[in-house]
């Protein structure tokens, strides 16, 4: 006699062995998922903290000198420096007719600016000439035994700290 079609044991083996690949592929896909999420969490640190340490590292090592203030105000006049925390750095440079230029570099409201200052009216400032980063929630400038310490945090509370001196 010959047989045609399957058993109901082999049915259930085959429907078995179905969901449990189906059940495996969606473990998978979910794992995927959560990396994925996870990974643009922490794009911060990975992609945006390298780009703005090596702009500001550049900036400093070009500069004569730096002092770090706690207003706009006293950046601008370059008075009060500070050594602790703060929100202001002032960038002074030598130009090749032996001047003197500045440049401020600030975080406020939520955004690493940076200001070259005008010849013509050093004490104002205008709208910044390029925004750094405006993806990290805090930006804090220190200076501990000469050496600047910039502290990132992103968006997920994540913090980096870069460490320079300046290369003259």
């Amino acid at each position: 006699m010959m047989r045609r079609g399957f058993t109901l044991i082999e049915l259930t083996l085959a429907m078995m062995m179905g969901m449990a690949i189906g059940g495996m592929i969606l473990t998978l896909f979910q794992l995927q998922i959560t990396f994925l999420r996870e990974y643009r969490r922490q794009s911060f640190l990975s992609e945006e903290a390298p780009v703005i340490s090596m702009f500001v590292s550049k900036m400093v090592g070009k500069a004569d000198s730096f002092t770090l203030h706690d207003s706009e105000d006293d950046a601008l006049d370059g008075s009060n420096p500070q050594l602790t925390s703060s929100d202001w750095m002032r960038l002074n440079f030598r130009q090749p007719d032996g001047t003197m230029r500045s440049s401020i570099l600030a975080f406020e409201n939520d955004t690493l600016n940076y200001y070259i200052l005008p010849v013509l009216q050093p004490n104002a400032l205008d709208e910044p000439d390029w925004s750094v980063t405006d993806k990290a929630q805090n930006v804090d400038f220190t200076v501990e035994l000469g050496v600047l310490r910039m502290t990132l945090t992103g968006p997920a509370d994540e913090q980096i700290t870069y460490s320079g001196t300046m290369q003259k």
